[in-house]
């Protein structure tokens, strides 16, 4: 498997860096030089994936596009299925690139089969393609149940009081600032802390009070021991164009945890988190507020056994193995229209292509 990267633009000469990490997926990284036009881009890209293509003797693929933009410098290979993997509407999000829309209209009459990383999303692609299935996000509840042992406070949390409401995940603008900072200037007993990095939004513009507390990004492994010292996990997104059809991965990973969840009302999380108890909904900040202290007194072992019970059916595997099953249909669709069976032996995929 290959999973072709996003460019980065900080070489002389366009040059192609692979990895492979302990699961054999092998990761392609292109290096480009500043200041290429869209067009020389596109062009340098598909060089460097016909380089890939040669040197591995990729002879027969499956293309999983995470972004339509890939599809500018990879719609020349003849692959034996084409999937869109559409995890969000990336057309809402700031910073959107120019013809993005263009580009998933194109993406949509090459695919085979389209996914969704949600049932909103579904709900806004289905009429767009005739094979749309909807899988929303999946948890590793082994991993995220760690935090659940109490592991030791990670040292730059340990010296934050209780009760800590906790956050981890991209701060951009998804995140609701104007909630955040009303939340924590009614309650300032109450901390509030944030784990990911800072993008595509100024710092400054964060809330900056005293019992607001940014630790930046941590690796994947770290999670568990920093949400362990949360006694409320929360979802504060902003209610606007880049969360309209988003569904949020750590919805089931805080409740894996063993967290009590309070969320903004995005559809997703509403349903079905907040129709089945699992989470608590609430948009204002005097809501959020009684929510998450409603929250703080809830009795834990109710609570966990109701998310454990639906968390048994959201496996990783389980995903896998249904998407997998969808893209084996397409492959041998196309391979019947064109009265031919190649069995796909390689995977070229990518953020930029896909995996």
């Amino acid at each position: 498997m290959f999973f072709f990267e996003e460019p980065v633009f900080d070489s002389d000469m366009p040059r192609l860096e692979t990895s492979q990490d302990a699961s054999d997926v092998t990761v392609a990284v292109p290096h480009l030089p500043h200041g290429l036009s869209a067009d020389a881009v596109a062009r340098e890209l598909r060089e460097l994936v016909n380089a890939l293509v040669a040197r591995y003797r990729i002879s027969s693929s499956i293309l999983w596009y995470y972004t339509p933009m890939a599809l500018a410098f990879s719609r020349h290979l003849r692959p034996a299925a084409v999937v869109y993997d559409c995890m969000d509407e990336l057309s809402g999000f700031a910073g959107a690139p120019a013809g993005l829309r263009e580009a998933e209209q194109a993406l949509l009459g090459a695919a085979d089969v389209v996914f969704t990383g949600g049932q909103t999303l579904y709900e806004s692609k289905r009429h767009m393609h005739a094979n749309v299935h909807a899988f929303p996000s999946s948890v590793d509840v082994a991993h995220f149940a760690r935090a659940r042992n109490t592991p030791r406070d990670p040292s730059d949390q340990s010296a934050i009081a209780r009760p800590r409401l906790g956050f981890f995940g991209v701060i951009d603008e998804r995140l609701d600032i104007d909630l955040v900072g009303a939340v924590a200037a009614m309650r300032p007993d109450w901390q509030l802390v944030f784990v990911g990095p800072v993008v595509k939004i100024d710092p400054a513009k964060l809330p900056r009070l005293p019992n607001v507390h940014y630790l930046g990004s941590k690796d994947y492994a770290e999670l568990p021991a920093y949400i362990s010292g949360w006694d409320v996990a929360l979802l504060p997104f902003a209610r606007n164009e880049a969360t309209r059809f988003i569904s949020p991965t750590k919805t089931p990973e805080y409740l894996a945890a063993g967290r009590p969840v309070v969320s903004t009302s995005i559809r997703d999380v509403v349903r079905p988190y907040g129709d089945r108890g699992l989470a608590r909904i609430a948009d204002t900040p005097a809501d959020f507020v009684a929510a998450v202290a409603a929250a703080l007194d809830e009795p834990a072992v109710p609570r966990t056994r109701a998310a454990d019970a639906f968390l048994a059916r959201m496996s990783w595997e389980t995903t896998w193995a249904g998407m997998w099953d969808l893209v084996e249909e397409a492959v041998t669709q196309r391979a019947g229209s064109r009265a031919s069976s190649h069995p796909a032996d390689a995977r070229l995929g990518g953020a930029s292509a896909t995996a």
